[in-house]
């Protein structure tokens, strides 16, 4: 048997800051052996869920991080990043397919794994590291912070399209409050007052062009005019909020600006439908720029994101992780820009 370690039920503060904390750190930790702590580290069979489990647990309480360099000799190179993604978001679809030049260009397979209504993000999370992903690329995820930094614990991760406040992971996202206010700016130029805003909730990007859209409506001298109406990053959303309007006894708005590309072609269909004149009764924009924004039926004037941009840096950011240029932790953020097509226009005299 092997005898008891004396540290287990006693003092278990974290391993001293003059050194950084080791693999048998952790195994003296849970009193368990190295050899047991490094199958875990190296996603190899012999430890059961729940040991695995107190490993990540006691690691991340210690601070320690494996050296991803030994970690990749020790079980071979894989090449393969996996990338999460939204099946239902045409944003998420255009930086899968940008990402894959980069990626090719680094040598890097891609292995996809989609989150959908019967699929949610965590079980698709764990496809990708089951398929022996070296690194995940995230885009737009809806999980946790808490679970996103036990991640980064686990293997090298990019975030696309979310910022975070303290998950030890790297960031690659665009300035969603400049873009927002171009929107407020674009529809006040052209003679509006009456300028709602469609929110996302709690969907990545959605609180910052909330308040950018609130500070920019006070910017004008329009905070008495300011209307948020709930909604969410899908067309569904702006469906719902286009007959809330419709329903509603007040004037529909002159202008409204959607928090996603999605819920502005929601928006645009229902009031179509209805008869409203876009952009002639009410003008939309959205944001994202997505590849259905630009068709000819749709038009949408809307907030473009640099998704090739975006996706390269994404793809390298992994790639230095991987090679241990340097440590997670970097926030990268592009410049947005408006595009202006049908859905906006001059407000008519009512």
């Amino acid at each position: 048997m092997t005898p008891p370690n004396p540290r287990r039920g006693a003092d278990r503060s974290p391993a001293p800051r003059s050194r950084k904390p080791t693999m048998a750190d952790v195994a003296a930790e849970l009193g368990v052996s190295r050899a047991l702590v490094s199958l875990v580290f190296r996603d190899q069979p012999g430890a059961s869920p729940e040991t695995r489990e107190r490993v990540f647990e006691a690691a991340s309480r210690l601070g320690y991080k494996p050296d991803m360099a030994a970690r990749l000799l020790a079980r071979g190179r894989s090449k393969v990043l996996g990338v999460l993604f939204t099946a239902r978001n045409p944003h998420h679809v255009d930086l899968v397919e940008a990402i894959y030049p980069t990626a090719e260009e680094l040598g890097y397979d891609l292995v996809l794994s989609a989150a959908v209504p019967s699929r949610d993000e965590h079980k698709a999370v764990e496809a990708l590291v089951g398929h022996r992903s070296e690194a995940l690329l995230l885009c737009g995820p809806t999980i946790s912070e808490e679970d996103i930094a036990d991640l980064g614990a686990r293997l090298p991760v990019v975030v696309l399209g979310r910022h975070l406040k303290s998950a030890p992971v790297d960031i690659v996202t665009s300035y969603d409050r400049p873009g927002a206010r171009e929107v407020v700016d674009h529809l006040v130029g052209l003679g509006h007052r009456d300028i709602a805003h469609v929110d996302g909730g709690s969907k990545p990007g959605a609180p910052e062009r909330r308040r950018a859209y609130r500070d920019a409506m006070r910017a004008h001298g329009l905070a008495d005019r300011i209307r948020i109406i709930p909604g969410n990053h899908t067309e569904e959303g702006g469906q719902d909020a286009a007959r809330g309007m419709l329903a509603d006894d007040a004037e529909l708005p002159t202008a409204v600006f959607a928090s996603n590309d999605q819920c502005a072609i929601g928006l645009l269909d229902v009031f179509t439908r209805a008869g409203v004149k876009i952009p002639e009764q009410v003008s939309i924009v959205g944001y994202d720029d997505s590849h259905i924004a630009g068709l000819s039926h749709i038009d949408l004037t809307t907030v473009r994101q640099d998704v090739p941009r975006l996706a390269r840096l994404a793809v390298e950011a992994a790639d230095e992780q991987l090679r241990g240029v340097r440590e997670p932790g970097a926030t990268l953020k592009l410049e947005s820009k408006l595009v202006v097509r049908g859905t906006s226009g001059p407000p008519t005299q009512r």
